[in-house]
């Protein structure tokens, strides 16, 4: 399939992206209702708040718990899966990853490969780079394949094409499918996709999959799906390719069922989701299915300037469900594609700086009301606003780091002009003289005050200040209520 090109897009545009989204009433209902759905299906399968409560501080408890012995359980789990038989591949940057899986199927002699959903084979631009050797990619995953038709990056990290109509959609099949007629029937679109890659996953030889949770004590991979496909690209090549971030690993199967119902319940509103595979190594000796070779990739890309720092260490804790962006306030305004990144809404925003640095990611920290809404919803309790705030702090910090090693990109986004501001402000703020002397001049000159004030007047109207001060106003009522006595 032929793709441009597409790379992370520069954070300095991300204002500009949201407005186009935000001057676009139909696809901003489209998204509203979207997020209404998901937010009730959520609810729906949490009644009783009290075990919701208990569930999420169990699903922190074992987050926190394995990342407590990230180390050790990554070192268990190499160990466990080679005894099983899957080769295991550690990836520090993106590209060497990209790497790693272009020589597994070269070494295979294959052309093209299928794949099952991977937000960290997006992550890491892995199609893109296959493109470029040669190697065909295809999305088997419905919501995948139709924004990779559409050359676009997915808008969410659960429904990839979120954004898209159901009349969209159908254009977009008669337009890049041979022989596809129009239709708008959601049945039939969805058995034209089934169709076109059933074909393909028998002519693949190579299957590629991501990783919801991998156990060390078994070396058993755990693959999360709706759709079957992930069985489908998992089981019917010869290859099996399974890619996943370096924090995905728990100690025990035990871990596996609560951190499975608070995904699939905080994520589709489902109480079990559709298909859970247990992945524990290639093809045996008198088994009928099955790839006869399986690899693991393990990618790092940052992670561990985050697992490094107590201040943001919780942000691995995430099980990629989405529900942070289902109930975030500017992320169903504008949907994922505004953000430019692989990961949107506040997710995104806390985990992104690891993954590109701060210096082209400043900008989305700050798309945040600090509402509390994602850290509310979170199933393992990530204090997402707390992280936003702290990244705030580093990406315009003028002080030393509390923290070594600083964080990549840090102060990037610290403007000359603003820092003096607030060096001014400091100064002002402690000297009562200065203050009122202020004070003062601002309400006698307030006619002079400019209409436009930046990024504030985009949106509202003039700051003007008062024709009197509140500590004149006071005294002038003190002095009129001692005359009238």
């Amino acid at each position: 399939m032929n793709q441009a090109s597409l790379h992370y897009l520069p954070g300095a545009g991300f204002r500009a992206r949201s407005k186009q989204v935000l001057d676009d009433p139909a696809l901003r209902q489209s998204f509203r209702g979207a997020m209404d759905f998901l937010m009730q299906k959520r609810a729906a399968q949490f009644p009783d708040p009290a075990v919701l409560a208990a569930l999420r501080r169990q699903g922190e408890a074992i987050r926190q718990y394995s990342l407590a012995r990230l180390p050790d359980l990554l070192e268990q789990l190499e160990a466990k899966l080679q005894q099983n038989g899957v080769t295991v591949h550690w990836a520090e940057t993106p590209a060497e990853a990209q790497d790693i899986i272009a020589g597994i199927i070269t070494r295979a002699q294959a052309d093209m490969v299928i794949k099952g959903k991977s937000m960290v084979s997006e992550e890491i631009e892995l199609n893109h780079a296959l493109e470029a050797r040669g190697i065909a990619a295809l999305e088997s995953d419905m919501g995948e394949y139709i924004v990779q038709l559409a050359g676009e990056r997915p808008s969410h990290i659960i429904m990839p094409a979120i954004h898209k109509t159901k009349a969209e959609i159908a254009r977009l099949f008669a337009e890049k499918l041979p022989g596809v007629d129009y239709t708008e029937s959601v049945d039939a679109l969805i058995q034209i996709g089934r169709r076109v890659l059933r074909e393909k996953f028998r002519d693949a030889r190579i299957g590629l999959s991501g990783v919801n949770f991998a156990v060390a004590e078994t070396g058993t991979l755990c693959l999360v799906e709706n759709e079957g496909n992930g069985r489908m690209c998992t089981t019917v090549p010869e290859v099996h390719i399974a890619v996943t971030g370096i924090e995905k690993v728990v100690e025990k199967l035990e871990h596996v069922p609560p951190l499975l119902t608070l995904l699939t319940r905080s994520a589709t509103g489902q109480a079990v989701t559709t298909y859970f595979n247990w992945i524990s190594g290639p093809r045996r000796p008198g088994e009928l299915d099955g790839p006869k070779e399986m690899h693991l990739v393990l990618v790092d890309n940052g992670r561990p300037q985050a697992y490094a720092r107590p201040d943001f260490r919780a942000t691995l804790q995430c099980i990629r469900c989405g529900a942070c962006m289902n109930h975030c306030p500017v992320y169903t305004r504008i949907g994922g594609l505004a953000y430019g990144t692989t990961y949107p809404g506040p997710i995104g925003k806390i985990i992104s700086p690891h993954l590109l640095g701060l210096g082209g990611t400043g900008e989305l920290v700050t798309a945040s009301s600090l509402c509390g809404a994602c850290g509310e919803v979170c199933p393992v309790q990530i204090p997402i606003p707390q992280l936003l705030i702290d990244l705030r702090a580093r990406s315009q910090a003028g002080g030393p780091d509390p923290y070594s090693p600083p964080l990549a990109g840090e102060g990037e986004g610290r403007k000359p002009l603003v820092a003096l501001s607030f060096k001014l402000w400091r100064i002002l703020y402690r000297s009562p003289l200065l203050y009122r002397l202020f004070a003062f001049l601002a309400t006698r000159l307030r006619r002079l005050t400019p209409a436009r004030q930046g990024a504030w007047t985009a949106s509202r109207t003039p700051l003007v200040p008062a024709r009197r001060s509140l500590h004149e106003r006071v005294r002038q009522r003190a002095a009129q209520a001692a005359a009238n006595n």
